[in-house]
């Protein structure tokens, strides 16, 4: 079973596997929420969260990426304007998962 540190001033969990080979982050709405700008933008997709900053000046779609910043973006993630590649580039982008 996998340990868990919680940083009560930063919202978040620290989850490490047994093996410690891989820690990965939990975050809460409400921290999420907090990361909503140009300049600080996350999302979320899947209950999965993703600190998307350094893509949103690249983004083919302008400012479409800003639209659900700090919120659930599933919805648009999954578009028809998205060409296959955007699942594939995701993950480079993933920061933590977010708390049930």
């Amino acid at each position: 079973m996998g340990k868990s540190l919680f940083n009560a001033a930063q919202t978040e969990k620290v989850h490490s596997n047994a093996s410690g080979t891989k820690a990965s982050k939990s975050y809460n709405k409400a921290e999420v929420s907090k990361h909503h700008k140009r300049t600080d933008c996350w999302i979320i997709i899947k209950d999965k969260v993703y600190d998307v900053t350094s893509y949103v000046e690249e983004h083919p779609g302008g400012d479409a990426i800003l639209a659900h910043a700090g919120d659930d973006s599933t919805e648009g993630f999954f578009g028809p304007q998205h060409a296959t590649r955007v699942f594939d580039m995701i993950d480079d982008f993933y920061i933590g998962d977010l708390e049930q």
